[in-house]
């Protein structure tokens, strides 16, 4: 079989110089075509689901959100393990499923159980599905360079201008925020005040919840015109919150005013970023989606914050802590610049040994074509340009051009062979 196919290569040169220009070609376009990192993505393909529940301590949660969520999500199909987590106020579970499993018809198949799961779990408690990101899809983190404003504005501008702004790039899957302080609405109940009027906590956080809520009408006509009737009973301001009746004791209202004080203050906090040792700083951690192309992604955004800090107020600049883009550039630069000098050095090794430029030249031609032809592969089995991909083509350079360097030998030694045949011959006719 192969001697056939040495014979009909040499017979149809022109057939076989098209297909490996062919083929030089459809290489080139994969690489173009071929996602770029820094690191393997090695996580494995998994999805999260996220509870909070917040207040209750570790065992309760284990008890009664992680537990049930654990037992009825076993049975999903192609999966391996699953893996809980129980912390104060919060529950994560780890489903793992097969490395050959679309992680998108994954996220369907447990966003299915969690349907039916969820009405089991306590009132007021809803899981929810991670981010579509993987354990190394951190590309870029920012923070806000804003000496003139304090904390909770910084935090306000990146949740409601900067974040919705970024989610929208291609290949982002989430703009995690962190420090600062999210402001809030904040009402500290007196237990003396309520024992006086002889109230409890629940009363006060019912009046309070039932007075934030919108209530609808209906429509109805009177002299052939039509009225529309609807309550807008939504809390916009402290004053509302404090004039919020409570009880009705001897026909005088009792007010939240009356039994508790409302601020406008920041959620508790159970850390702060600090950078640089300069202060606290309010930021992002963009979050790429799962199979995108690193590189790619982490220049749209910041095309996107070039936009988005047209908007921002004076004095406020976005300042980058870490950008993978960088060392995505310097990685691929250097293999980039192995490549070519190994090429060169074997090219010229080749060249010295065989001594024939011809067939020096049918071995080199093969280390373009084959790199070229191997980035086909990679795109076919979904595998990033990275440090450890590209590392394994520059040590397989050698590997390349041994089976040239061999069948040159070879054909070396045959036509020695036949040549002194043949001068023997010559001399034996001669005599």
């Amino acid at each position: 079989m192969v001697h056939r196919i040495i014979e009909w290569s040499l017979r149809n040169r022109f057939i076989v110089l098209v297909m490996g220009l062919a083929l030089f070609g459809w290489g080139l376009y994969s690489v173009k075509e071929n996602p770029i990192d820094a690191i393997p993505d090695l996580s494995e393909n998994q999805v999260i689901v996220f509870t909070e529940w917040m207040g209750r301590g570790p065992q309760l949660i284990e008890d009664q959100v992680t537990y049930p969520l654990v037992t009825n999500l076993q049975g999903l199909p192609r999966i391996k393990y699953v893996r809980g987590s129980s912390m104060f106020g919060m529950s994560f579970i780890y489903v793992i499923f097969e490395d050959d499993v679309d992680v998108y018809w994954a996220r369907e198949r447990v966003l299915e159980r969690l349907s039916t799961v969820s009405r089991t779990l306590p009132e007021g408690v809803t899981p929810q599905l991670g981010p579509d990101g993987t354990g190394v899809g951190h590309i870029l983190w920012y923070t806000l360079d804003a000496p003139q404003m304090d904390l909770g504005e910084q935090r306000a501008l990146q949740d409601w201008y900067i974040k919705f702004a970024l989610q929208n790039v291609a290949g982002v899957s989430e703009i995690a925020s962190f420090g600062g302080f999210q402001k809030q609405y904040q009402v500290t109940v007196d237990p003396n005040k309520l024992l006086y009027y002889r109230l409890s906590i629940a009363q006060v956080i019912s009046a309070i919840r039932s007075n934030n809520n919108e209530s609808g009408g209906r429509k109805f006509e009177l002299s052939d015109i039509g009225y529309i009737i609807k309550t807008s009973g939504y809390l916009q301001s402290m004053e509302e919150i404090q004039n919020i009746p409570v009880a009705n004791q001897n026909s005088i209202p009792v007010r939240v005013a009356d039994v508790a004080t409302v601020q406008m203050t920041g959620e508790t906090r159970l850390g702060i970023f600090d950078q640089d040792g300069e202060g606290e700083r309010v930021g992002g951690i963009v979050v790429m989606r799962y199979g995108e192309n690193a590189d790619a992604v982490i220049d749209r955004v910041k095309a996107r914050m070039q936009e988005v800090a047209k908007g921002l107020p004076e004095g406020v600049k976005f300042d980058i802590v870490y950008d993978r883009g960088e060392l995505i550039k310097e990685s691929v630069r250097s293999i980039k610049n192995t490549l070519i000098e190994e090429m060169i050095v074997v090219s010229l090794v080749v060249i010295v040994f065989l001594f024939h430029w011809r067939s020096a030249l049918s071995i080199i031609i093969q280390i373009p074509i084959t790199l070229a032809a191997s980035f086909i592969l990679l795109n076919a089995f979904g595998i990033s340009s990275n440090i450890m991909s590209l590392t394994g083509i520059a040590l397989a350079i050698g590997v390349i051009v041994d089976n040239g360097i061999i069948m040159s030998e070879n054909a070396y030694k045959h036509l020695a062979e036949r040549y002194a045949l043949w001068q023997q011959q010559q001399k034996t006719e001669q005599q």
